[in-house]
């Protein structure tokens, strides 16, 4: 899941140290990244044993993108981030849990938040939504048997469309037998809907703070109140999600400048970007 906590203050300003050889005042050399490569590295281990080489390639292609989406364009803002940290997970079914970059939003406008929000999907979606159209086009269409121990996905309207498009309607007692490109495309798309929830400091979050400022605690609480009741009674997939989102609290942390709202563009992009995820939500993920 990637979202985008403030954690530990950044340094605003810069300590120059003397370099002796050159007689000049010089920015401190910065430690290697180590930690966020042996985590990106950890990931594509531990996917490659969940789904195989093609499936990790293309999860981790998509996660990094969405990441990567987010940290260019706080760079360009020069909003202090990292680099994208990788959360691999061997033991759930997707070998990951996305990935994260921490940044302070302290220093960033309204506007600014909203594009460094925003970015991260759009960019995913650029990879997943390719990968998983090829992916559906290599799956096979198999009799509908159960197998103990079988694992059943849920479709999101999208991606029920992709197949449609794909295969055409499928006969009844069959069913789509998922080609690894496929799952990491269904991955791909179930991990864009999670972070465009519109709560806290999740994409959507910072989509719906962009759109609404200081209103859109009322709106994320609303959400929250109600991805909670949906998940107790129809989907307990999501009761960690729900609770993890209150623990880290449904408010968006306020902006530099929260009072200048966005211009038409952005509005419209935005409110298409968040009914994205009426389409990508996958009500039951995962039947066993």
């Amino acid at each position: 899941m990637s979202s985008h906590p403030g954690g530990p203050p950044f340094e605003s300003e810069t300590v120059l140290t003397f370099d002796e050889r050159t007689g000049e005042y010089v920015p401190p050399k910065r430690p290697f990244p180590l930690l966020p490569v042996v985590l990106f590295l950890a990931t594509i281990g531990t996917t490659i044993l969940t789904g195989g080489v093609a499936y990790s390639l293309m999860i981790v292609a998509i996660l990094l993108t969405h990441e990567m989406g987010h940290y260019l364009f706080a760079r360009y803002y020069r909003i202090p981030a990292t680099l994208p940290y990788f959360i691999p997970f061997p033991f759930n079914f997707f070998g990951t849990m996305g990935a994260v970059i921490r940044m302070d939003g302290r220093w960033a406008t309204r506007k600014q938040l909203f594009d460094i929000g925003i970015a991260g999907p759009l960019a995913g979606l650029v990879v997943a939504i390719p990968v998983a159209l090829i992916g559906i086009a290599r799956s096979q269409i198999v009799p509908d048997v159960p197998v103990a121990g079988q694992v059943m996905l849920g479709d999101s309207i999208i991606f029920r469309l992709f197949i449609f498009l794909m295969k055409g309607p499928i006969p009844e007692g069959s069913t789509l037998l998922l080609d690894p490109v496929a799952l990491a495309g269904w991955v791909g798309l179930f991990v864009t809907a999670l972070n465009l929830l519109p709560v806290g400091q999740l994409d959507g979050g910072h989509i719906l703070y962009g759109l609404f400022g200081e209103r859109s605690a009322r709106i994320s609480l609303f959400f929250l109140v109600g991805i909670g009741v949906f998940a107790l009674f129809q989907s307990p997939a999501y009761l960690l999600i729900v609770v993890l989102l209150a623990v880290f609290g449904h408010r968006h942390p306020p902006a530099r400048e929260a009072v200048v709202g966005l211009d038409p563009f952005r509005r419209r992009l935005g409110f298409a970007t968040l009914g994205f995820f009426l389409l990508a939500f996958t009500p039951v993920p995962i039947q066993f």
